[in-house]
């Protein structure tokens, strides 16, 4: 008995330790903390960014901090359709200090990484990769963050990988953003974390 409770035991932790996490439940924002005044919000079980009065930027940041871990989401860009996933990062009010994975319109790089308030663009995709977009329908990017390496698929297509010394040394959370000038609205589901 106490062997059979061992093992069950082990494989609970193993299923913890190895297994994805969903990172929205569908119902409510427990376990992300909203900065800025842009809108964030759960409607039929979707998780949705808008642009609110103030037309600024807004991000809504895991409350747990991530470091090497595979990331999978779906994205429905509507209107502008401007946002990004970041990785490793810290907000404070509204300054984000992190990487970007891009999420933009048609012909903006989605994909790329950019560092804010430091380097800028670091890697963007190479601009044929840009058709995997599709604008207005339902997207799925992945990213993979494993040491100083980062990767991005989006619909199955790889968009960059590199290998950056910063982003290795980085310590932070994964975070959504909505971008600044109005007139944004992006939906997303299926955000699943699978520690590496």
């Amino acid at each position: 008995m106490k062997t059979l409770f061992l093992h069950a035991f082990c494989s609970l932790t193993l299923i913890s330790a190895f297994g994805q996490k969903s990172l929205f439940n569908g119902k409510n924002l427990d376990g992300w903390t909203i900065h800025g005044t842009e809108l964030w919000y759960v409607d039929d079980g979707l998780l949705i960014c808008e642009s609110g009065p103030d037309k600024a930027y807004g991000y809504l940041s895991t409350n747990e901090y991530y470091d090497d871990f595979e990331l999978t989401l779906e994205f429905k860009q509507e209107a502008n359709g401007n946002s990004g996933v970041f990785i490793r990062s810290t907000v404070e009010g509204t300054k984000v200090s992190g990487w970007q994975v891009e999420v933009a319109p048609p012909g903006n790089d989605t994909g790329g990484v950019y560092e804010s308030y430091g380097r800028g663009w670091l890697i963007k995709p190479d601009k044929e990769k840009d058709k995997a977009l599709k604008m207005g329908e339902w997207n799925t990017m992945r990213i993979r963050v494993k040491g100083d390496r980062i990767k991005s698929w989006l619909n199955g297509t790889p968009m960059i990988s590199l290998k950056d010394k910063k982003i290795g040394e980085g310590k932070g959370a994964i975070a959504l953003q909505i971008h600044d000038g109005g007139g944004i609205k992006v939906r997303w589901r299926n955000l699943i974390v699978k520690p590496l």
